[in-house]
C-alpha cells in the first residue's frame, strides 16, 4: 500500500499510519532512522500537514517512532515495546516494530473451559472451547507463550487453520467474520518457571510478565481468553495517562 485514496472509506491519517507501518515492515525505514518531515509527507502523499502530523503523533505515541527535539522523528530501536492503546495482535506488533514474527504451535484442541476461563468467556465450565498454546518468536528469538482460549460458534474449524503462518486475530475478521471491537488487559509481573524457561531459553527465575487478555466483539460479547508470559527483560508495555483538570 502506497497511494492515498482520498474517496476510501478509511481516512487518509490511517492510510498513511499503515504505509509508515509497511516502511518498518519491509525494512525500508530502519531502526534509528530519521523519517520524512511532515511537510515533506504532506507533499508527497497530497495531504495537509496537519494530517500528516496526526498520523506520525499516532505512531509515536505506540512507541514505533520517536522524537528529538530539534532533530525530527525517529524510527524506534529501543527493545520490543507493545502499546495499550488499541487492540492488536503480537503479530502486527512486532512487524510493526521492523522484526519478523513467528510461531510455533504448541497445543490446539477442543478443551472443557475451566472456571475461570468459563467466568472470562461468560461461558458455564466444563463446556468446550478453542484452546490454542503458541511460542510466539521475533527475528527466531523466543519471547512469549501464549494460551488463547475461544469460543464462537464453529470455532472447531480453527483446528484445521495453520495458525504457525497466519494471524489468529487476522483470521477471525477476515474469515470468520469476528471483528474484535475492545479488549481489557491485566499485566502481572512475575518469574519464569523451569518449565517456561525451557520453552523460552532464559534462566529459570528470569523476570517475567503475565498478562490475561479478554478481547470482544459486538455487543460486549467475550471471544477470546488469553494469558501471556512474556521475557520480562526483552519486551516494554507501553501507555499514555492523561490526568484531569480540577475544576475550581
Amino acid at each position: 500500500m502506497n497511494t492515498i485514496y482520498r474517496k476510501g472509506p478509511l481516512p487518509r491519517y490511517y492510510q498513511l499510519k499503515e504505509i509508515m507501518r509497511e516502511k518498518i515492515s519491509n525494512r525500508d525505514w530502519l531502526p534509528g532512522q530519521l523519517i520524512p518531515s511532515e511537510r515533506e509527507l504532506s507533499e508527497q502523499y497530497g495531504m495537509s500537514r496537519m494530517t500528516a502530523r496526526q498520523a506520525i503523533t499516532e505512531l509515536v505515541n505506540e512507541g514505533l517512532f520517536y522524537r528529538e527535539q530539534g532533530k525530527g522523528t525517529f524510527v524506534s530501536r529501543h527493545k520490543i515495546t507493545q502499546q495499550l492503546l488499541h487492540l492488536t495482535g503480537f503479530t502486527e506488533d512486532i512487524r510493526a516494530r521492523g522484526q519478523r514474527p513467528s510461531t510455533r504451535v504448541l497445543s490446539m484442541s477442543m478443551s472443557p473451559a475451566d472456571e475461570k476461563t468459563a467466568d472470562y468467556l461468560r461461558i458455564k465450565p466444563g463446556q468446550l472451547v478453542f484452546t490454542l498454546q503458541r511460542l510466539r518468536l521475533a527475528d527466531d528469538e523466543p519471547l512469549a507463550i501464549e494460551v488463547s482460549h475461544l469460543n464462537f460458534i464453529g470455532c472447531e474449524k480453527l483446528l484445521e487453520e495453520d495458525l504457525e503462518q497466519h494471524s489468529l486475530y487476522q483470521l477471525l475478521e477476515t474469515k470468520y467474520g469476528m471483528l474484535l471491537l475492545e479488549a481489557e488487559q491485566e499485566l502481572e509481573a512475575g518469574l519464569i518457571s523451569s518449565k517456561e524457561a525451557e520453552k523460552l531459553k532464559v534462566p529459570i527465575g528470569s523476570p517475567a510478565l503475565y498478562t490475561r487478555r479478554t478481547a470482544y466483539i459486538e455487543r460486549n460479547q467475550p471471544i477470546e481468553y488469553a494469558r501471556s508470559i512474556y521475557c520480562g527483560h526483552k519486551y516494554v508495555f507501553y501507555t499514555s495517562l492523561k490526568r484531569e483538570q480540577l475544576l475550581s
